[in-house]
């Protein structure tokens, strides 16, 4: 603390250096410290710096950041030296700001004292660390988050203790003040950063200073005007006297204390609560939020609040997220409501916009921020606002839709009259007066017309309503409540409904505490008070719905959408309830509910809901069990008994059956299947009917369609739960020749249905199908489940062709056509969307056959030659089987691609002719989707070399295929196939691209090579395009380096790269020469599997693992040639064969001039191959995509992942000065200098 001796003294004006008495030592200066600390010294900007002894630390910097001594004592303990001499005490402060930013100089006392502080901050800027942009603000890790706790400690708490009379003596003060200032305005990040943070906790410390000044003027004049109204002869002169002589010194010391806020104000605050740095307008930001608060008569006006409105449109969401918060601290206090009303006015709408904003976070603090200014003044907010801030309750991100449900709770639930509630209630004989707050909620969710939402409605008012979403009491009996005649009904029929649904959602909220579907990351860990909560709720809602839901399925069994609702419910139970509680009446109720709501609906909803309900209440752990299992037997065999009664008359009745013979067998039929779903209904043997009912409707062709497909959907049901029994037991031979029997008559069946005439029917046999062959594949016997053997079904081509048909058929269709085939009824948007997804699950099955190897890859041409044409509707999907594809085996799935690129191209023949338009719009289609095609190989050559060689021969076979009839001096009529084909030499490796030229020539004679006709501009074209890239391919073996690499990647300041790298590289081409001697030891002919393996489901990483023995060698680069000599598979491959030809041609002079090239060419083309492999160069890639994002990621989907280097920092704001300590400029600056360098 300060001497009290001086309390309320000042010194003016700036003293020369103090005589030190002779009883006393010397004492050191900053400067001489440091100069005697710089032996043993640690690392700076970071770690302590300590003396070479070891001892403790020396300076303001390293006490602070260590943070062992109480800050007020390290304050007193400054103070002391400061009495003793002011400039060494102040260069000691000095040094600490210095070191704060990071920097490693130090202010002597003669800079002190001769050098204006522009020129001592120049000098300190050349003293900082340049391998570093960090400085301790901006340092990681848990000691320097301390660090900033401490400096901005230390800096309140030395204005506080020196808030009596140092601040006043016109000398430190002015000197801080000036330093901070000229360091707010470097152009060094870290001295900008670390001063305004200083500054604007010495501001706040200075207006909690001037707070006080003011408080004591206050008290002092009240004092003074005491004293001043007695009487004259009780009045003391002398106290009036001093009172008036203390009021004087208060106000010069509160002139003084506005004189030093209006310079930190106006000479750091306004310029930078603007300033490039996020960061640091965050820092301005924060503090004049402090300001207000603290001392709300000085600083909370539109002069201050401006800066904050101003600031809520800035573009980086932390330092709009302070903004809000700060206004949140003004507007908690509503004695600050008239101060605020026209920043209010003037600022509302932007507030209101924030709620959605891109930031999260600032979108909740934007929605808190509108539920304060709606407590403090209803009026403050139209109708419009609310309802901006009302939808944000159905939001996917669960913050901004809590803190939106809290604006609806204050809005809607807070304004009620309790005592008129509790009136109404007993009037009509309720008892929670929670009902019309329940009405409101029905009403406010059917006016939001999401009803599909109302989960994501309860989730949002859960904790901000809790109590009311809980009262089920209340909501049972306004659904139970019957009108009261001469009074309004108390809810409609579509308020039930709605009502209803909230229930089984509060009801689901209460029992499984956890957000629904789509909100929140996933299920997290309940506390013990949330678990106790939720066994509470549970244990309530049991009780309550126990006795309530067979009351309301009484009410309501007549509503298929109410009960469907209602028998939701039973699920969330804790079913020992009923043994507990013995309510056992209440069982047989609600079953016998259950029961009569099945007899009376045909619904798949409502008998799906009765069937789980029906699930779940025969579970084994619990007791009532047996009660409920007697009570599905009764109902499956009296429906059983019907079934099979109505089939027979049905059957018997043939064509002259009526519609109640039919309606008899759909109804029971219906109920069956749904039930069949969740229980095996395998000892009913339910097959053998469905089976009969199918064969008639086959031999008969007059089967309804609805029968048909239901009994399609039972017949299936019943071979899975056969299959079922089976895997889990011991099966015997006859148990699996039983099941094979039934399982093949069922394909059989299902392969006649697709040629029905209804489509519904049609539609089901496929799913089945499709569904089955891959349940029955030869993946059932993986596992250690050999025995199923018999159970594998591998489907014919027969089979297979009328799949593919079906599909091109069904699913390859214009909406138009579409619509024609519906009978030209009208659908809605809904109607349309639905189509759409029934189409593209017909797809995915398919697909999946395919990708299984159910179905032969070649079957996947039909498919993928449809890609550009449905792109916006399949696109995804064929894209995903183009990829599972590719994986199982790269050179069919190029063969298969040419081959749909093939089949388009003979479609167009026969409708155009042999005289092709190369320039109409389906050359150039087919065109596009080869580009796209092409793009999906990605960026690693080395991968898919041996599939893009195999594309290439078999598109050359097929555009020399056949000759032309008119003779050899015109074209052969697939000759323009050669320019579609053209679009994958890109992907071709150097000595590929002579492989495949060197092939090509086989089909071409003399003549051909000297024609320059239009019609052979094909072959003119890709020839070129495989001639003219083989000097300029660099290609590297490794993920697709280019030569352009090293100059991009050098910029980063990469270390070198190591030594046996480069020397494998230096042999590279005389690799090549090894290399084209092993294709001789290839075979002839193109190896291809004859059945494809089955893709397993693991990463990508476990996927292409392979074993030791196919390892490359350590010292040569992934991806070498040497992989491929040594590779038995490549050695068998069609390029093995191309080479063998090519190295019995090849002449010697090559190999010598390869090995006679210059050290210094060798060492910049392998310089360019293998510079920073890590990163590929994007510059080809963009050019071929012509624009096209979808064509990035198809170019990036299949081969490697792509990070993309990281934007330059660009500036802010163009009108500010540079940053030159930001680490994004150094790299910058370091890139402009490497770049400069390479130039030369």
């Amino acid at each position: 603390m300060e001497d009290p001796e001086i309390k309320g003294k000042k010194k003016r004006g700036r003293p020369g250096k103090q005589t030190q008495t002779s009883n006393k030592k010397p004492r050191k200066s900053p400067t001489d410290k440091t100069l005697s600390m710089t032996r043993g010294r640690g690392k700076a900007n970071g770690v302590a710096q300590q003396n070479g002894n070891g001892g403790e630390p020396v300076t303001l910097f390293e006490v602070v950041k260590l943070g062992k001594s109480a800050m007020q004592s390290v304050v007193d303990e400054w103070i002391e030296a400061y009495k003793q001499d002011r400039d060494l005490a102040l260069l000691d402060l000095i040094n600490f700001f210095i070191q704060c930013s990071g920097c490693k100089g130090t202010v002597r006392i003669e800079m002190f004292r001769n050098m204006q502080n522009a020129e001592i901050i120049r000098k300190m800027t050349e003293e900082f660390d340049e391998d570093s942009g960090d400085y301790p603000l901006t340092m990681p890790g848990p000691m320097w988050k301390k660090f900033r706790y401490n400096f901005c400690e230390f800096i309140g708490v030395l204005i506080r203790q020196c808030q009596y009379s140092i601040i006043y003596d016109e000398y430190m003060m002015d000197t801080v003040i000036s330093l901070l200032t000229g360091l707010s305005d470097s152009q060094v990040r870290a001295f900008r950063h670390t001063s305004t943070l200083a500054a604007m906790k010495l501001m706040t410390a200075l207006v909690n200073v001037a707070l006080n000044l003011s408080i004591h003027q206050d008290n002092t004049q009240r004092q003074y005007e005491a004293e001043r109204n007695k009487i004259a002869g009780k009045r003391a002169n002398e106290k009036l006297e001093l009172l008036l002589q203390k009021r004087k010194e208060l106000q010069e010391n509160q002139d003084e204390i506005e004189n030093m806020m209006n310079s930190i104000f106006k000479g750091i605050f306004v310029h930078r609560y603007r300033d490039a740095i996020a960061e640091i307008r965050a820092i301005c930001i924060e503090e004049i939020g402090v300001w207000m608060k603290m001392y709300s008569d000085a600083f909370l006006n539109d002069s201050y609040l401006k800066y904050v409105g101003w600031t809520l449109h800035d573009r980086q969401g932390e330092v709009r997220l302070k903004c809000l918060k700060a206004l949140q601290n003004l507007y908690t206090n509503r004695e600050l409501f008239p101060k605020l009303e026209l920043f209010t006015n003037r600022f509302k709408d932007r507030i209101v916009s924030m709620t959605l904003d891109k930031e999260y976070d600032v979108a909740v603090e934007a929605i808190r921020l509108v539920t304060l200014i709606l407590q403090g003044s209803e009026d403050a907010l139209s109708n419009e606002d609310c309802e901006n801030v009302y939808h944000l309750v159905y939001s996917a991100h669960r913050p901004v839709a809590v803190a939106a449900g809290e604006f609806l709770h204050r809005k809607l639930f807070s304004r009620h009259d309790p005592q008129a509630e509790e009136a109404l209630a007993k009037r009509r004989g309720r008892s929670s007066p929670n009902g019309n707050l329940i009405r409101m909620l029905v009403l406010f969710f059917l006016e939001s017309e999401l009803h599909e939402h109302a989960a994501y409605l309860v989730d949002s008012l859960w904790e901000s309503s809790q109590e009311l979403l809980k009262d089920w009491e209340c909501m049972t009996e306004l659904l139970l409540e019957e009108p009261v005649q001469g009074e309004e009904i108390v809810l409609s029929d579509r308020q039930e409904s709605a009502l209803i649904e909230l229930t089984v959602c509060t009801i689901r909220q209460a029992a499984e505490a956890h957000p629904p579907v789509g909100r929140g990351t996933g299920k997290r860990v309940l506390t013990a008070k949330e678990r106790k909560t939720q066994i509470d709720d549970k244990n309530k809602l049991t009780e309550h719905f126990i006795m309530a839901l067979p009351m309301l399925l009484s009410k309501y069994q007549a509503d298929a959408e109410k009960v469907a609702n209602l028998l939701q419910i039973p699920q969330f139970f804790d079913l020992d309830v009923y043994s507990a509680g013995r309510m056992e009446k209440h069982l047989d109720a609600l079953l016998k509910q259950i029961r009569l709501v099945v007899e009376k609906h045909i619904e798949t909803d409502v008998l799906e809901a009765c069937s789980k309900t029906y699930s779940i209440l025969c579970s084994e752990e619990y007791t009532i069990m047996n009660r409920v299992d007697i009570a599905r037997s009764q109902l499956i065999d009296e429906m059983t008994d019907r079934f099979a009664h109505s089939v027979e008359e049905l059957l018997q009745e043939g064509e002259e059956a009526d519609d109640d013979d039919i309606y008899n067998v759909l109804s029971t039929l219906k109920r069956l299947t749904a039930f069949h779903n969740a229980h095996d209904l395998t000892r009913w043997d339910l097959f053998g009917n469905c089976y009969r009912l199918l064969k008639a409707g086959i031999e008969q062709g007059s089967m309804p369609e609805q029968i048909a497909v239901q009994a399609l959907q039972c017949s299936h049901y019943s071979i899975l739960w056969q299959l079922v029994k089976i895997t889990e037991g011991v099966p015997s031979k006859d148990d699996l020749l039983a099941l094979r029997r039934v399982v093949k008559s069922f394909l059989a069946v299902c392969q006649q249905c697709l040629s029905n005439v209804n489509t519904p029917v049609k539609e089901q046999a496929f799913m089945l199908l499709c569904d089955l062959l891959m349940i029955f594949s030869h993946q059932l016997i993986t596992g250690g489940r050999e025995g199923l053997q018999p159970l594998v079904f591998n489907p014919d081509g027969t089979l297979q062709n009328e799949l593919l048909n079906f599909v091109l058929d069904h699913v390859f269709i214009d909406q138009d056509d579409e619509n024609q085939s519906m009978e030209g009824d009208e659908e809605d948007e809904a109607n349309k969307i639905e189509a759409l997804h029934k189409r593209r699950n017909l797809l995915a099955a398919f697909c999946k056959l395919i990708i299984y190897d159910i179905v032969d890859m070649p079957a996947a041409a039909d498919i993928f030659k449809h890609y550009m044409k449905y792109y916006n509707d399949y696109g995804d999907i064929i894209k995903e089987t183009l990829s599972k594809t590719r994986q199982t085996d790269k050179i069919l799935c190029a063969k298969t691609l040419i081959l749909s690129l093939q089949q388009l191209f003979n479609e167009l023949l026969q409708d155009q002719g042999p005289n092709l338009d190369r320039t109409s719009s389906h050359v150039s289609g087919i065109k596009e989707l080869a580009r796209r095609f092409a793009l999906t190989f990605g960026l690693d050559q080395i991968k898919t070399r041996e599939a893009v060689a195999t594309l290439h021969k078999d598109g050359i076979e097929f555009a020399f295929k056949y000759q032309n009839a008119r003779g050899s001096e015109f074209p052969p009529i697939n000759l323009a196939f050669l320019e579609v084909l053209s679009e994958f030499s890109s992907k071709l490796i150097r000595q590929d691209k002579k492989t495949v030229h060197s092939y090509l020539e086989k089909f071409m004679s003399e003549s051909m090579s000297e024609r320059r006709e239009d019609v052979w501009l094909p072959l003119i074209s890709y020839r070129n395009s495989l001639l003219t890239g083989g000097d300029e391919d660099h290609m590297s073996v490794t993920s697709g380096s280019s030569s352009k690499t090293g100059s991009v990647r050098s910029k980063k300041g990469r270390p070198p790269l190591h030594k046996k790298r480069i020397e494998g590289e230096l042999a590279l081409d005389e690799e090549e020469s090894s290399v084209e001697g092993s294709w001789m030891m290839r075979n002839d002919t193109l190896q291809t599997p004859s059945a494809l393996q089955t893709p397993q489901l693991t990463s990508t990483v476990l996927r292409e693992n392979r074993p030791a023995e196919h390892m490359p060698d350590p010292d040569s680069e992934p991806g070498s040639e040497n992989d491929y000599v040594h590779n038995p598979q490549i050695q068998m491959s069609w390029l093995g064969q191309q080479k063998m030809e090519e190295v019995n041609r090849k002449d010697r002079t090559s190999m010598n001039y390869i090995k006679s090239r210059s050290n210094q060419g060798v060492r910049q083309t392998v310089r360019g191959l293998m510079e920073d492999d890590a990163e590929p160069i994007f510059e080809d890639v963009m050019m071929s995509s012509r624009g096209q994002l979808e064509d990035m990621n198809e170019e990036f989907e299949d081969t490697m992942v792509i990070d993309l280097p990281p934007s330059r920092n660009r500036r802010e704001r163009a009108e500010l000065r540079p940053d030159f300590f930001d680490s994004a400029a150094m790299i910058e600056d370091e890139s402009v200098r490497l770049v400069s360098i390479s130039a030369f």
